[in-house]
């Protein structure tokens, strides 16, 4: 128990042992450089580790699709393919539609062959179902071999063939963003006071044009027309504002990516795409209420936009140069790690590097009395033990 407590209250203090040795100079030489460069050039340059930077982006968009197409022989224009029609940050073109005109509610037999039946028992198991056009109602209309529903009849049936509205390759769409970082109140646009509005963005000739073509857009993010159009699908349109306010605020710009969504389900024949009903609803003379249903395949676009911007301030330098040269310690520590246990010598090493010194030498009365005499201190070196501590007591 006393020796316990004996080695608890013990103090450690740094010994500087000098090793002439090749090997481990080259070693310990290589890691310092090694750390170095690395917080020179990835912590300091790359990651401009010596600034405070600012997440938390406020924004705004505004969006405005132009161009006029056919789908089922009719001229559609924004306010017939574009939903919703506010303009925000995700919009829809639709592409490609079945409809089904002149619906009332009644009842009528369910066009899915899934709800095939020849008795009404066949019609029973299904009335809980929420897959129908309609609810059923349990009987079997046996003249067509279909399950009967209530609901808007005639019932929808989007198994006929469709043909996409192939002029929404050419049509263009508008991005309206303004960007503001709180922590520096700096506020900045996508667009300048000069901006020519009569451009195609192009990523390498034309960055700073605010207005895409949908070919051009299906393009950068991988994806055909044609495939697209078909079943529909979810573009991202993706803004990210990186700025380095240590240089002019000018140079605060955004840059434009693209990606497909929904590519997770491309090959999905249960989930592809991207589809939605709507209805528009009409009155007849004698007060019955009828409707067009609309199922309509569509590109979604979402508009996403992050932003990190950083500028120089005192705490973050300070903090990282400390963690440079507090790192460069490592390179020690490496080392003797490799002196303790790799090399031939390690037990002279750990004789010359570790030892315990008694407290008798603190408190001799030697110290206490002798003034202005030379003191004779004889050093008695105990052998090693298995950590490589020597054992010094000092004598008059």
């Amino acid at each position: 128990m006393f020796g316990w407590i004996s080695g608890f209250f013990t103090y450690e203090t740094t010994k500087s042992v000098v090793v002439k040795s090749w090997s481990v100079g080259i070693i310990n030489r290589v890691a310092q450089l090694l750390i170095i460069i690395y917080f020179v050039g990835w912590v300091f340059l790359h990651e401009k580790a010596y600034q405070v930077r600012d997440t938390g982006i406020e924004s705004s968009v505004m969006t405005k699709v132009k161009g006029f197409g056919f789908l089922n022989n009719h001229l559609m224009d924004v306010a017939d393919y574009v939903m919703p029609t506010q303009g925000s940050s995700m919009f829809c073109v639709i592409t490609a539609m079945f409809i089904t005109p002149n619906q009332t509610q009644r009842t009528c037999p369910e066009i899915d062959k899934n709800f095939n039946c020849t008795t009404d028992k066949h019609c029973e198991k299904h009335q809980s179902t929420n897959v129908a056009n309609g609810k059923i109602t349990g009987k079997c209309i046996t003249e067509v071999e279909r399950c009967e529903i209530l609901g808007w009849c005639p019932a929808e049936d989007d198994h006929q063939n469709i043909t996409s509205m192939s002029e929404a390759e050419n049509f263009t769409i508008f991005i309206k963003n303004s960007i503001r970082f709180p922590l520096f109140n700096v506020t900045r646009g996508n667009m300048g006071e000069n901006t020519n509005l009569s451009c195609f963005f192009d990523p390498i000739n034309n960055t700073d044009c605010p207005i895409f073509r949908l070919a051009d857009v299906l393009k950068y993010a991988g994806e055909n027309f044609t495939n697209i159009s078909q079943k529909g699908g979810e573009i991202g349109i993706n803004i990210a504002w990186m700025c380095n306010l240590d240089q002019h605020v000018d140079n605060c710009k955004p840059k434009y990516t693209f990606t497909r969504l929904d590519s997770a389900f491309k090959k999905s024949s249960a989930t592809k795409g991207y589809n939605f009903r709507f209805a528009k609803y009409f009155k007849a003379e004698d007060g019955s209420e009828y409707r067009t249903l609309h199922k309509a395949f569509a590109i979604r676009f979402d508009i996403l936009v992050s932003g990190n911007a950083g500028k120089f301030h005192l705490i973050p330098t300070v903090i990282n140069v400390v963690a440079a040269c507090t790192s460069v310690g490592l390179a020690t520590v490496l080392c003797d790690i490799i002196l303790l246990n790799f090399l031939k010598g390690a037990k002279q090493y750990k004789a010359k590097k570790f030892e315990e010194v008694s407290d008798s030498v603190s408190r001799s009365p030697s110290f206490d009395h002798h003034q202005g005499s030379q003191m004779t201190i004889k050093r008695e070196e105990k052998s090693s033990d298995d950590s490589g501590a020597y054992s010094i007591r000092h004598q008059m």
